[in-house]
């Protein structure tokens, strides 16, 4: 136990970002309070996810990463077994397996679905983990979320920090369903 605090706190000293550990929300979906995250240039989440298809079924561990326009995403096992990361921008998608190598495409939503063998929407999810419809695209609001593309996204918010923000999100479509579990989302100041 000593021994992984002390971790933390180095990691803490070391990393130049602010850490902010999630206090349970008890009020609603509330647009409003999340209009602000639209300007967030940088922020990291640490949790897990669990993908369900009628095809197949697999969690991981996920890292993500969001610098302006860029995403970096790790999927892994326990201690970070069968790595994999994921790479986008507005114009490409990389992903990387470690021993398999290095694959890109420059149509991300159609690789990905080769390359998982599931549909994921991926440039919307990068708002979606912050309780934020994709813009310029029509939605619904309901109580838990909202509907966005054929999507149902629901979450429970969490304080964080100054942020209200999604502690799980539970993104379905009739033939796919992602839950991610956020463990802890990480600020950059710098």
């Amino acid at each position: 136990m000593r021994h992984s605090l002390f971790l933390v706190l180095i990691f803490m000293q070391l990393s130049g970002c602010s850490m902010f550990m999630a206090t349970p929300q008890t009020t609603g979906y509330s647009r409003q309070e999340l209009i602000s995250h639209y300007d967030l240039q940088r922020w990291m989440f640490a949790g897990r996810i669990a993908v369900t298809s009628s095809k197949d079924s697999w969690t991981a561990n996920i890292a993500w990463q969001h610098v302006a326009e860029q995403e970096h995403l790790k999927l892994s096992g326990p201690w970070g077994q069968s790595a994999t990361t994921i790479d986008l921008n507005q114009h490409e998608v990389v992903i990387n397996r470690g021993t398999e190598g290095q694959k890109s495409s420059v149509e991300p939503e159609i690789f990905i679905q080769q390359q998982l063998g599931i549909a994921v929407p991926l440039l919307a999810l990068r708002y979606w983990v912050l309780g934020l419809p994709e813009p310029g695209q029509n939605y619904q609001d309901v109580v838990s979320g909202f509907y966005q593309n054929g999507w149902l996204v629901e979450y429970p918010l969490m304080q964080v920090g100054e942020y209200l923000l999604p502690k799980k999100v539970i993104i379905t479509h009739p033939k796919v369903k992602l839950k991610l579990v956020i463990d802890q989302w990480n600020f950059n100041e710098s």
